[in-house]
């Protein structure tokens, strides 16, 4: 009898809570997944017992703990077939554009763009190695829609944007398929210090689909991507967001 194939294998960083953990959770009844946490190890093992992912410690802001992340992953496994670029993080407090703090704008340009950027170039390094693989970046709305109160969230959001075109421009005609996703107003515990906000807002109309999004939204997106189903669209990005996109008049 021939031997089964070995399952896929996937990374996905920011994977303890919110978005990520629900994008794990889908990958793992498919893959063998490497989920990546920054400080939250009782939330991290949680995540590992529900999906049986390999949790490993890093923040992605550190050039250290990216090329950690990576000899482990080579060491446990033969290959990387997918990298989900989610990790990130929100200002520590919302301040006018006028007011905010250069700490703040480094912190946020460290993890949200500079760390998947050059995570995402280790990866696809192992990736041209076999010919093949595929790549999400998890942005945001904010990459497109100004918010003057947490301004170093949107341009980092912006910059991780151009980042997933220059990758699928770049890995196209070596087999890696690049996506990007744009999440719109997702219940995560990042945004439930607002939910009464958008909810409000959401009930006066900001939403064509009047409710928030929720992480399986985004992790249904990701399965696709996953199973193949978008190969011949590399460089889409993909709005989960409830037609907040859509312009009318």
């Amino acid at each position: 009898m021939q031997k089964p194939l070995p399952k896929p294998v996937s990374i996905v960083t920011g994977a303890s809570r919110g978005i990520g953990r629900a994008i794990a959770a889908e990958l793992a009844r498919t893959h063998r997944v490497i989920a990546t946490y920054k400080s939250n190890l009782e939330a991290a093992r949680s995540m590992a017992a529900q999906t049986g992912a390999d949790i490993v410690q890093c923040d992605v802001s550190s050039a250290a703990d990216r090329a950690a992340l990576m000899r482990h992953a080579r060491e446990r496994f033969e290959s990387l077939d997918m990298l989900v670029n989610n990790a990130g993080i929100a200002p520590r407090n919302r301040r006018d554009v006028l007011e905010a703090s250069e700490e703040s704008f480094d912190e946020l340009i460290a993890t949200n763009l500079r760390g998947p950027h050059f995570l995402t170039a280790l990866a696809a390094r192992w990736m041209l190695e076999r010919g093949r693989g595929r790549i999400v970046f998890i942005t945001s709305i904010s990459a497109y829609a100004a918010s003057v109160n947490r301004a170093e969230y949107c341009i980092s959001k912006a910059g991780l944007s151009m980042s997933a075109a220059l990758y699928a421009q770049r890995l196209a005609a070596h087999g890696i398929q690049v996506f990007e996703i744009r999440p719109g107003i997702i219940r995560t515990d990042m945004t439930a210090p607002v939910e009464e906000t958008y909810d409000a807002r959401i009930a006066a109309g900001l939403l064509p689909q009047p409710r928030m999004g929720e992480a399986d939204d985004v992790a249904r997106v990701v399965r696709s991507i996953a199973d193949g189903l978008l190969d011949y669209s590399t460089g889409q990005a993909i709005d989960v967001d409830g037609g907040f996109h859509l312009r009318s008049l």
